[in-house]
């Protein structure tokens, strides 16, 4: 039988991933995400409680605009089923302990990150120094073993994007070196070394294909907090497993 609890979690990651779009959306550019109504961007209309269900008014509009009719980016569904999805699959692995505080508040920087780098190529200081307390808090409560992983993780994260910024003149940005920051506190010294090389080899095989397909040139910038992201969900879930085959494997 199907635990009902799997399903809450994820329609409140759906509902926590349509207010995530949002926060993603206006906190690069300082608006208020608290009291602004939701508007469509394009004829400026304010939307209606039933224009915000998530997803499913996305399904119902047909992808459009009640107003006016223009298209609604698939960004916002997908966001919203991702959330629910890393949700569920949060409370899937972890169940009710306070590791689950942690992952959920992980997964909701990581979403609000891949939204904001998406759609400005920036990681806003502001979303970084809301969950960072958060983040040392739940992991004092609960801290990883050793503790001083966290700490040792957050320096090399941030001191080999450092290096990296300097050695390819800006080939990374200062918001990459705090968000590594971040994850180091919350995923130790180990996988914090492996959510920097998935993330590595992400970048360069979705880079070559996009090169290869001709979507992008050589000198056209893009994102790399979306292979960040992916790569710390990896690391976050599955680093024990990942490591312990390596070693068991290649020492």
């Amino acid at each position: 039988m199907t635990n009902p609890l799997i399903l809450l979690f994820f329609l409140l990651g759906m509902i926590f991933g349509s207010f995530f779009n949002v926060v993603g959306l206006r906190a690069p550019q300082k608006r208020s995400f608290a009291s602004d109504r939701s508007i469509c961007p394009h004829c400026k209309n304010q939307l209606s409680w039933y224009e915000l269900i998530p997803i499913l008014s996305y399904l119902f509009q047909l992808g459009k605009c009640r107003h006016c009719r223009s298209a609604i980016s698939i960004m916002y569904p997908v966001i919203e089923l991702i959330t629910g999805l890393l949700f569920a699959f949060s409370y899937i692995k972890l169940g009710f302990q306070v590791e689950l505080v942690t992952a959920l508040l992980l997964m909701s920087l990581l979403v609000i990150i891949f939204v904001t780098d998406m759609k400005y190529m920036l990681i806003p200081n502001n979303v970084l120094l809301f969950f960072l307390p958060l983040l040392i808090f739940t992991r004092i409560i609960n801290p990883l073993d050793p503790w001083w992983s966290s700490i040792t993780g957050a320096l090399s994260g941030m001191v080999i994007i450092a290096i990296i910024i300097l050695a390819s003149r800006g080939g990374m940005g200062g918001g990459d070196m705090k968000l590594f920051g971040i994850l180091g506190i919350v995923l130790g010294f180990d996988k914090t070394l492996l959510t920097l090389f998935l993330s590595c080899v992400l970048g360069a095989v979705v880079g070559l294909v996009l090169l290869l397909t001709k979507v992008i040139d050589r000198k056209q910038a893009v994102p790399f907090g979306p292979y960040i992201v992916t790569a710390a969900v990896v690391a976050y879930f599955y680093g024990e497993s990942l490591l312990g085959w390596y070693f068991n494997h290649f020492s």
